[in-house]
């Protein structure tokens, strides 16, 4: 900077910020000058030493040099040594919008050395530090005595006040080439209490991204494998692509190896993650899968795009035995709430191809289900699943037109039954260990997965047209065709041939369907809102369904009978099956809504069966429609009430009655309530025993969940599900955790009971979590004893 030139302009600017709640005090802008290399300084005054080569700018001093902006009320530079030595109230702008406050600064005239005395940095990303002094030297390295660091803003109230957390330093060195701060003889404090001491530690600065280093350790303790610490190492191998190893030492088993390889592409992404361990002591898991020496398992999953519409990719598991994931929590078993709560039964593998148009939908796939409890032999094989349907851009005969495509392909070793009397599962009826095949009957058993390949393709097309008369009464007619093509190869192992014909059955199925909905709406306007009331009839007529309780049924063994599918065309939830007969459903539905808000919707009907053979009346291997109020000339009677007061509060009631006694067959009820510090919601539910199904008493409970944000920062969960039947609250929750800018720390207990057909008793469950996390320092989740 020799040379260098002075614009000088004497002005009268604001006083340098001083430290109150301002998280980034506005930057000067400095006016243009001729080239990079000119300074410029504006001051109250400006003294020129020329036997010493010294300028002195006095009182509110501006310098702009290099996008960078220097305040305070001294400046003095000294051509010949060029260095540039500032006094008061300094506040210093970088080209990076990183803010330094001091007392004190002397500096290189490019700003690459020098000290600092009793000053303050506030970077852009909001995190600070503070040292009695600092030294920089040859532009990289910069040296804090007595540190300290946060990324928590000040006291609003009282900035002086010791933030949330922070960690102190006797010295902390940034370097910005590797871009570290390292700590030497650093401690932990919280609201300047100290909680932690640490000899020496290092962290990426707040300008990384993606930095390698090792990351937080996560300690755990598992009866499997005694007390774990996981350490892991994070390697920012390139900008596109990184690894991280975690070794798990453990104090019964010996060391759990992991590795995970990510890499971004142009089109897509993919990772690999793989586990391995040499077991110390095989024999804890005597009687185990896990009773082997080597144990281990790979992890993939990636998705790419062909292009804007078209994405392809994969999910895979390798397991050396099924119970690994299990026994050293990993996968999904990793959070520790999950792995007691909703314990994940399998592991998916799976290749597919999906594609979306404007109005069309594609999606093809082989799926694979590694079974986590060793039925490996009763889970089926997917080979390919394919999805497809389109809406025709232009009406045909003035309506809409569509149509849809699913083909499946599947196999499966082991057949599947399932109890649904207490005296057979307990005699064990219902397992392959059972020699007489008439032991399995439909009367005491399910068939939930027929062993052999089942094929289906389906094909459907749909036009539909709606009219509005004169008198406002709407018409919508509507046909439909569907065509199944089914090979089912069903293996003739014990009990099987007593709900599906054994061998190879070839089936051709069509349902042709026509049939119209007709809806005539009146409206009621008054002062305080307006009521729509509004009757609905459908009619659908169509052969009987073929081969109905004959073929496999794997995907539609699901049917809740209530208003979402009253006025369903086929009310079965899958392919498998298909409705046929001639029905028809009617109802009434009235909607209110009010001037001042809320809304009241209200639905009731019913379905009947007008002729030919009712598919909800025939038994399956499931017996799907069994049980379901459909299976009657008449059906039960379905209502809904919705009610939506203001957008805090939201109340529904569903309700399913009998059709001759109005006995209640299924009832639930819903709140919930939305406010600024806190919501609640409740479910009570209360369904008749179903003996076809396999529920042979009704079930009765309350599902409840709520939050509460008791301060700023703080919120308290908690949830519980009472059995009304057992009258005992088999499942609850309470957590509560503290979340702001910079600080996170969550516990969280969940306790719960596994029933169990029979006579055995309810299995408790519990665990604990403590989650503790520190922006830009780390997060760590330890799952508790």
């Amino acid at each position: 900077m020799t040379a260098s030139i002075f614009e000088i302009s004497i002005t009268t600017p604001a006083s340098a910020q001083g430290f109150t709640y301002n998280p980034r005090p506005a930057r000067p802008v400095p006016p243009r000058v001729a080239n990079d290399n000119q300074m410029l300084v504006q001051a109250n005054e400006v003294d020129y030493d020329y036997n010493n080569s010294r300028v002195s700018a006095v009182g509110n001093v501006q310098l702009f040099y290099n996008g960078t902006s220097v305040e305070a009320d001294k400046v003095i530079y000294d051509q010949k040594t060029k260095r540039l030595h500032a006094e008061g109230n300094i506040r210093m702008t970088d080209a990076d919008g990183k803010i330094t406050y001091a007392n004190i600064m002397d500096l290189s005239d490019d700003y690459r050395d020098g000290f600092v005395d009793s000053l303050r940095v506030d970077t852009a990303d909001q995190t600070r530090m503070a040292a009695t002094r600092a030294d920089r030297s040859s532009g990289n390295y910069t040296v804090f005595d007595n540190g300290v660091y946060t990324a928590c803003a000040p006291c609003k109230d009282d900035p002086k006040k010791p933030p949330l957390w922070q960690v102190k330093g006797a010295r902390i060195i940034h370097d910005q080439s590797e871009k570290m701060l390292y700590f030497e003889t650093a401690q932990l404090e919280f609201f300047g209490v100290p909680l932690a001491y640490m000899p020496y530690f290092s962290t990426p600065d707040p300008t990384v991204k993606r930095k390698s280093g090792f990351l937080m350790p996560t300690p755990s303790n598992v009866s499997s494998y005694g007390f774990g610490l996981e350490i892991p190492y994070f390697w920012a191998i390139a900008p596109d692509y990184d690894a991280t190893f975690s070794p798990r030492i453990t104090s019964k088993q010996g060391v759990l190896l992991q590795a995970e390889f990510r890499q971004r592409l142009l089109d897509g992404s993919y990772q690999v993650r793989a586990y391995g361990i040499d077991q110390l002591d095989p024999g804890a898991f005597a009687g185990q899968p896990g009773d082997r020496q080597f144990r281990g398992g790979l992890e993939t999953k990636g998705q790419f795009a062909l292009n804007d519409k078209w994405v392809w990719g994969w999910d895979g598991v390798i397991l050396s035995d099924y119970y690994f994931m299990q026994d050293y929590r990993l996968a999904q078993y990793r959070d520790p709430m999950a792995s007691f709560i909703n314990l994940p039964t399998e592991a998916i593998s799976q290749l597919y191809l999906t594609g979306v148009g404007n109005r069309s939908f594609f999606d093809l796939r082989s799926i694979y289900y590694l079974s986590f409890s060793g039925n490996q032999q009763q889970v089926p094989v997917i080979w390919p699943v394919l999805d497809y349907s389109n809406v025709f851009n232009h009406p045909i005969l003035g309506g809409e037109v569509s149509y849809k495509t699913n083909f499946v392909n599947l196999t499966r070793n082991d057949a599947v039954f399932d109890p649904i009397t207490t005296q057979a599962n307990l005699n064990g009826l219902c397992t392959l260990t059972s020699a007489d095949p008439l032991a399995r009957t439909p009367s005491q058993c399910l068939l939930r997965g027929f062993p052999g390949t089942y094929t289906r393709l389906t094909a459907e097309a749909q036009w539909r047209r709606s009219f509005t008369d004169p008198l406002g009464q709407i018409w919508t007619p509507f046909a439909i065709l569907r065509a199944d093509a089914i090979n089912a190869d069903v293996s003739n192992q014990p009990g099987v041939s007593n709900f599906l014909p054994v061998g190879d059955t070839q089936a051709l199925r069509a349902m042709p369907a026509v049939g119209f909905e007709y809806r005539y709406p009146f409206i009621n306007v008054e002062p305080w809102g307006s009521t729509t009331i509004e009757p609905i009839a459908q009619v659908i007529v169509r052969p009987n369904e073929t081969y109905a309780g004959k073929l496999p049924n794997e995907d539609a063994q699901s049917l809740v009978f209530d208003t979402s599918n009253l006025f369903s065309v086929d009310k079965f939830s899958g392919y498998d099956r298909v409705e046929g007969g001639g029905r028809a459903n009617v109802g009434v539905q009235a909607t209110t809504q009010f001037d001042r808000g809320g809304t009241v919707k209200v639905l009731f009907g019913q379905s009947y069966q007008l002729f030919g053979l009712n598919s909800f009346a025939v038994r399956d291997e499931i017996n799907t429609g069994v049980d379901s109020g459909l299976e009657r000339t008449a059906s039960d009677y379905v209502a809904s009430v919705d009610y939506s007061p203001n957008r805090t509060y939201t109340f529904s009631v569903r309700s399913r009655f009998d059709e001759q006694t109005w006995n209640v067959q299924r009832f639930e009820a819903e709140a919930r309530a939305n406010f600024d510090r806190w919501s609640v919601s409740m479910l009570y539910g209360n369904y008749a025993a179903q003996p076809d199904l396999g529920y042979l008493t009704r079930r009765e409970g309350i599902l409840g969940s709520g939050s509460v944000k008791v301060a700023a920062n703080w919120v308290v969960t908690g949830g519980a599900r009472w059995d009304l039947e057992a009258n005992k609250i088999n499942q609850y929750t309470i957590g509560a955790g503290y979340v702001d800018d910079c600080f996170v720390l969550a516990a969280n207990y969940v306790r719960s009971y596994n029933y169990a057909i029979g006579a055995a008793p309810p299995v408790l469950n519990e665990a604990y979590m403590l989650q503790i996390g520190l922006r830009t320092i780390g997060n760590v989740s330890i799952p508790l004893p």
